[in-house]
């Protein structure tokens, strides 16, 4: 489905029984709403889910950047609003995670618990200059293909990449149709992200889920945030890389859903 909210059309589903709370998940840069495919038949037994296509990526529209966090958060405020959902859990996987906690500070009403998976509160490269390389790569290009195999190593854990080929085929898709502006207004947000100091002064609910062997944003990072907000919780899966939820889905469903069970 699709609704224009904040001056663009963002494309969204939502599954699950109409009286259940809500979840909102939130893509990582590089995939649609479809990396959360392995969580909604456990999700949906208890909540009602929503998840959408950030802006500049999937099938939601692809205005000009840069981008920032400020703004990708209000595109979710404005999309809760128009589908007159009060408040939510949220769940967002790297990009996502860093629009919930930017969520937290705009407007913590609207969050009944938050789950930062797999993310960051400063820019996860540690020099925007590192961003502008991939930048120049696919200006170049004029497609995403010369990031779609190193995106892969970064995005799932070797023993996927081995053993899974139609996990890894569904990621490459995704990656690969990726919008090339969308791509780099996302990544001109990431050089500028500067969350860290704020963290304390996040009071939701919290949970920090990361791969064991994210090597994109490492547990080292999301030690970092668990540490900063006030009694947040942690758990590191294993055998899991940067997309936890797809290499673990089973071990990341039932530690989100006993958290969220809580709150």
């Amino acid at each position: 489905m699709k609704i224009t909210v904040n001056g663009i059309t963002i494309n969204y589903r939502i599954d699950g029984p109409a009286a259940a709370p809500w979840i909102t998940m939130s893509n990582s840069l590089a995939t649609t709403y479809r990396m959360w495919d392995a969580q909604i038949e456990a999700c949906t037994s208890h909540y009602r889910v929503l998840r959408y296509d950030k802006r500049g990526h999937g099938e939601t529209d692809v205005p000009d950047g840069p981008y920032s966090f400020e703004l990708l958060a209000d595109d979710v405020l404005a999309l809760l609003e128009a589908l007159n959902i009060t408040r939510t859990h949220f769940v967002g996987l790297s990009m996502g995670g860093m629009t919930g906690m930017t969520l937290a500070f705009k407007q913590p009403s609207v969050l009944r618990a938050l789950v930062l998976c797999d993310t960051a509160s400063a820019d996860p490269l540690g020099d925007p200059a590192l961003w502008q390389e991939r930048i120049d790569v696919i200006s170049a290009s004029g497609s995403m293909e010369p990031l779609v195999e190193r995106t892969i190593e970064r995005f799932l854990a070797p023993a996927t990449v081995q053993s899974r080929p139609e996990t890894v085929a569904a990621v490459r898709d995704m990656v690969r149709r990726t919008p090339v502006q969308g791509y780099i207004a996302c990544c001109q947000a990431l050089a500028r992200l500067r969350l860290t100091e704020r963290l304390p002064n996040i009071h939701i609910p919290t949970l920090v889920v990361v791969g064991e062997q994210d090597v994109a944003t490492p547990v080292a990072l999301a030690r970092g945030i668990h540490q900063r907000i006030p009694g947040a919780e942690l758990v590191i899966l294993k055998d899991a890389g940067h997309l936890s939820n797809i290499d673990q889905p089973e071990a990341f469903n039932k530690a989100i859903l006993e958290f969220l069970a809580r709150h």
